[in-house]
């Protein structure tokens, strides 16, 4: 798996969560969901993830969307 799959694997294992803790628990759950979002919107324009540099530092390697920087 190269960094790109597992920041997109994450993301959405954390949305699906966020709707899943809205439902059961407290609606204010859903701020992550917007969280997890923003996230990927500013990510797509500026090429920053921080979870992207945190699995490089893991070993993961690139992928297209994030190359390797450290």
């Amino acid at each position: 798996m190269n960094i790109d799959r597992a920041v997109l694997a994450f993301a959405g294992t954390m949305i699906l969560a966020s709707v899943a803790l809205a439902y059961f628990v407290s609606p204010y759950w859903l701020w992550l969901a917007v969280f997890v979002g923003a996230n990927l919107l500013q990510s797509s324009f500026t090429g920053f993830c921080p979870l992207a540099r945190i699995l490089a530092r893991f070993g993961l390697q690139p992928g297209c969307a994030f190359p390797g920087r450290s």
